[in-house]
């Protein structure tokens, strides 16, 4: 089959969960014999893989689709003009400086995108659609997301192609708007899921979440869980000095201030003065000032804490590998969490808050602990027991590799996604 995955980028200033996933699926498809592209979207795509390449232009350019937005102008303007504002490097420029990857202050956007045809965005839309029917044409099209609805319509009718989405965490992009745009996103995203060939949720915590909020019943969507290219995940020959490690975009919001109170609460109890931490997964615009505070809180403490902005795979899986224990708390949970997997591929235990996905996810791999409520004593209390049991972390560390290798798997991935197409 000829399969084009739509992805949107992330501009490559912070650890993407979807783009991650996207890169590692298509490649996969390659690998068992299909035609498997990316076309990317907003933003250029963060490829960490040297050995693998993507459509050339960026569909729907952050700042054209912006400029759309907000002026008629630049609904009519030709291709060479906005050929300019297309430019990767100029996207790459400002989506470190302006908040291109958050909803406040995009909820008209997000409506129209969804809109398809009747928003603002239009002249962009016949472009991708065009350019799939004309040379690319797929049989099926994967979308990255669900907020990618209203493409579907219009490329199903110009390519006749089937077209599927992946929902992974649209609920933490469409919660984080204000009434009532909350309100229409939900029941246009209901309205337009119900066209799709194919729903494809990222958890069984998020398949029932999503079928509740779509109002869509629960048969119509498939569960396939988020797969990693094992290559290079390999737990630490040696066992790493005390290092408490994070890995997602360095935000309040994913519980970076809880895991540094934490961090100091266990730094004041004994046999743990030594105790380090580390802070990878890169950030935007808007977590520079809570970044710069946290630094400072840290250093007047005199805890050493090293932050490591984008790292590609393998600096990843180093910088993994010198971790004695992981944690993301964020309260919500989220949709998965492939940052716990690509910490347990290397053998690293997780100690994770109760909450979304990561319920499923470590109680089915037994790659660490979970813990309620979601406050800095409790989980230091949590991370405790494992830093100080370095036998009871192993096994976890043991029992979360033995898990990845078997459930966890981008072939294993893209084999299931391909049985829901």
């Amino acid at each position: 089959m000829r399969i084009a995955h739509i992805t949107p980028g992330s501009g490559g200033s912070f650890y993407c969960e979807n783009c991650l996933r996207d890169i590692a699926l298509v490649k996969a498809l390659r690998a068992e014999g299909h035609d498997a592209f990316t076309v990317p979207m907003y933003l250029p795509v963060t490829i960490d893989d040297p050995g693998f390449d993507s459509a050339g232009d960026v569909f729907f350019g952050g700042i054209n689709a912006y400029l759309q937005q907000v002026s008629p102008v630049f609904r009519h303007t030709p291709r060479w003009l906005d050929r300019l504002f297309d430019s990767p490097a100029l996207l790459r420029w400002v989506a470190k400086r302006a908040s291109m990857t958050r909803a406040r202050g995009l909820c008209e956007m997000t409506l129209s995108m969804l809109r398809g045809a009747d928003g603002r965005q239009a002249k962009e839309l016949v472009r991708l659609v065009d350019w799939l029917a004309s040379g690319e044409r797929p049989d099926v099209v994967c979308l990255s997301n669900l907020l990618l609805a209203g493409l579907a319509e219009p490329i199903r009718r110009k390519t006749g192609a089937r077209v599927v989405a992946l929902l992974q965490d649209e609920d933490t992009w469409i919660d984080a708007m204000p009434p009532p745009y909350r309100d229409q996103v939900w029941n246009l995203l209901a309205e337009k899921a119900r066209g799709l060939d194919g729903l494809i949720a990222v958890s069984r915590f998020y398949a029932d979440a999503m079928a509740g909020r779509l109002g869509v019943d629960r048969s119509r969507v498939a569960v396939v869980r988020v797969g990693l290219p094992l290559e290079g995940y390999e737990p630490a020959v040696q066992s790493p000095p005390l290092t408490l490690g994070y890995l997602a975009r360095m935000s309040e919001e994913l519980g970076l201030g809880i895991l540094a109170d934490a961090y100091l609460l266990l730094r004041q109890r004994p046999g743990l003065a030594a105790l380090r931490l580390k802070v990878a997964g890169g950030y935007t615009a808007d977590d520079v000032a809570f970044l710069a505070a946290l630094r400072r809180r840290l250093a007047a403490a005199g805890a050493p804490a090293e932050f490591l902005p984008n790292l590609g795979r393998p600096e990843r899986q180093a910088f993994l590998r010198g971790l004695s224990v992981l944690s993301v708390p964020t309260s919500a949970g989220g949709a998965f969490g492939l940052f716990l997997i690509e910490a347990m591929a290397c053998g690293v235990p997780v100690v994770q808050p109760r909450a979304g996905a990561f319920t499923e996810l470590v109680e089915m791999t037994r790659g660490g602990t979970l813990y309620t409520p979601n406050d800095a004593p409790t989980l230091a209390a949590g991370l405790e027991s494992l830093l100080r049991d370095p036998a009871l972390a192993a096994e976890h560390g043991r029992q979360g590799r033995r898990a990845v290798r078997e459930h966890f798997t981008s072939s294993r991935m893209a084999q299931e996604i391909l049985r829901v197409i």
